[in-house]
């Protein structure tokens, strides 16, 4: 075990490093590193058990940087612990040490992208419930900064991690009393920290950031919690080391110049790395995990013609693919009667994690245990899915394998208005690197896609619609990432429809009274808007009246229309939009449609 000196000359090790790779790289959060650098140097080299060749073990205990500015010395510290190889190229192009922790194959001791403050909390609860789920016994470690307390994910956060008693998860507060310009909100006033801390069910301890007896203490107490999580309120000096830098306002982000830089490591002892560091406390490895992810197909039983929402089959598909997938979990935040989630849980309860309306938190949750392993469903209304965009932004940056569930799409939800109308969602997701956007149109199409997205890898999200529609696929019916389905066409074919979801039903019916008149038109179900396979509709459109219709219930503004008009520009074919054009408001589903000249007739 490493000793009380030993820990303190560690963390001026790590200190010296930080301030090295800050000025060569000539940016940075030096003073941000330096007032953790004890409490790093505690959980690193006493507290924490982990292999370290080994950052893919099931059992590692596990550490999240949500102050993620403090990049620098996290580095340092896996580079100290043998964990990697080099400490140098930080912030350089085509380097893996980037600003703010980013998950790369160099550096998989980075499994989560942070810097975007306050969502760390959030994913070490996925880290800790993943653990429960799997009677494994890691513990979480998730390092806060005081300003980003002030970040409402971080209240969600801790009123959902008492509530499912996780007390394998600790949260340390860095509370070094300075943010980027100025004091935070709360200064060096612990006490209020810990009032609100345990008003939400928490164990507190306050301590000094920067002594080592009293940092060992604490996690020994937090690691014999027997039911509630636990934060340490730790005290510290942003900049702590160095006398010129210590709680001084204005040095937030900047780097030391070279000169600097000397005055500074005059202060900071320069000792060895001690060498019993590297016998770390290894993590146990007598558990066997099941990984059951069977590709096994589902079946659906539905009749042409037969009334079903999107959202109803969505349930079912969850049910039938946690049969078969020990990996399935699914979380929804309080609407999983209307997103039909609640089917898994009267089934598999043990597969199924209520969020409560905390979509934010839910979201980093979702990327937390996709992180562990699990195929992660997450569900609520499309329109509350804006507030977690950042979330959702920061769970692609983290290579996060979760499908994003968005129901009552659209002005067809009907009277419950403008404010529970999903009408951006597409362009939201569309924006997203690497992400896959779904929309389909009836029970067999909705069911065959949640299959398709439990086996594909990324960041998936499917549209589903809550009015009945026709089922208008046959149970043997396939689909793909970037198809789409031609189900009327002719070599008559004047215009080629396009639509998706409710509006794919109102093609279909504008085809038919069109073909009443002698107008024969293509229709086109375009279920997967992301990634759209242009080459396919570009041939499809110049053999069918070079003529595009897309119609629509979402804001023209980054949905299906802009996707095609980009496939098709500078060619000749041209694109007219039907979509919604203005804020709507409350009536019934058809009368909206009409309002909004979506229903095609």
């Amino acid at each position: 075990m490493v000793n009380i000196n030993q820990l303190k000359d560690i963390a001026n090790v790590l200190r010296r490093d930080v301030l090295k790779i800050t000025t060569e790289a000539g940016s940075g959060h030096p003073t941000s590193c330096l007032s953790c650098a004890e409490i790093i140097s505690v959980l690193f080299f006493n507290e924490m058990k982990y292999k370290t060749k080994d950052p893919d073990f099931e059992n590692n205990d596990e550490f999240i940087l949500s102050k993620g500015h403090a990049a620098p010395i996290l580095y340092s510290t896996l580079y100290r612990s043998g964990c990697i190889n080099r400490l140098n190229g930080l912030r350089q192009i085509g380097s893996s040490l980037q600003g703010h922790p980013v998950p790369s194959e160099e550096l998989k001791w980075i499994k989560v992208a942070t810097g975007s403050l306050g969502q760390g909390l959030s994913i070490g609860i996925g880290y800790a419930i993943a653990a429960k789920k799997r009677k494994l016994d890691y513990r979480t470690y998730v390092l806060i900064g005081d300003s980003e307390f002030a970040e409402g994910s971080i209240y969600e956060a801790l009123q959902i991690a008492s509530h499912y008693d996780l007390n394998n998860l600790c949260a340390i507060i860095d509370v070094n009393r300075l943010g980027q310009s100025g004091e935070t909100m709360l200064g060096y006033n612990l006490q209020v920290y810990e009032e609100r801390i345990k008003s939400f069910g928490w164990n507190t301890i306050i301590v000094n950031g920067h002594e080592i007896n009293e940092l060992i203490t604490a996690f020994e107490i937090a690691r014999k919690e027997t039911r509630r999580p636990t934060a340490i309120i730790a005290k510290t000096v942003k900049g702590k080391g160095v006398s010129f830098l210590e709680n001084k306002e204005g040095w937030h982000g900047k780097s030391l110049n070279q000169d600097e830089l000397e005055k500074a490591f005059n202060e900071i002892p320069e000792v060895n790395m001690p060498k019993i560091v590297l016998q770390t406390r290894e993590a146990t490895d007598n558990i066997v995990l099941v990984n059951d992810n069977k590709l096994n197909f589902i079946k659906t039983d539905y009749k042409i013609g037969e009334l079903v929402a999107a959202r109803e089959a969505y349930g079912k598909a969850l049910v039938k693919l946690a049969e078969i997938n020990e990996n399935i979990v699914a979380l929804d935040a309080e609407v999983s009667n209307s997103t039909y989630s609640h089917e898994l849980f009267k089934k598999f309860p043990d597969k199924y994690i209520e969020c409560y309306i905390a979509e934010q938190n839910m979201i980093s949750v979702a990327s937390g245990l996709s992180i562990k392993g699990f195929n992660v469903f997450a569900s609520t209304f499309a329109c509350f899915l804006s507030r977690a965009h950042d979330q959702i932004r920061m769970a692609t940056i983290s290579n996060s394998n979760i499908t994003i569930v968005g129901s009552h799409a659209g002005v067809s939800i009907g009277e419950d208005g403008p404010s529970q109308m999903g009408l951006e969602d597409i362009s939201m997701f569309r924006c997203l690197p690497n992400s896959i956007v779904f929309y389909p149109s009836d029970a067999v199409s909705t069911e065959k896609i949640v299959e398709l997205c439990n086996k594909i890898k990324g960041l998936k999200y499917i549209r589903t619609t809550r009015p009945k529609t026709p089922v208008i696929y046959s149970d043997n019916e396939k689909f793909e990432i970037g198809g789409l389905k031609v189900l009327r066409q002719s070599k008559k074919d004047k215009v080629v429809i396009v639509g998706a979801g409710i509006t794919l039903h109102e093609a279909i019916k504008s085809y038919e009274r069109l073909a009443k008149n002698g107008i024969m038109t293509c229709v086109v179900d375009c279920y997967c808007v992301k990634p759209f396979n242009s080459k396919k509709f570009i041939e499809l459109a110049m053999k069918h009246g070079k003529k595009i219709l897309v119609v629509e219930d979402h804001y023209q503004e980054g949905g299906i229309g802009e996707t095609i008009a980009k496939t098709v520009s500078g060619s000749a074919i041209s694109v007219a939009y039907l979509a919604i054009n203005e804020l709507p408001r409350s009536g019934k589903s058809e009368e909206l449609m009409k309002k909004y000249k979506i229903d095609l007739m």
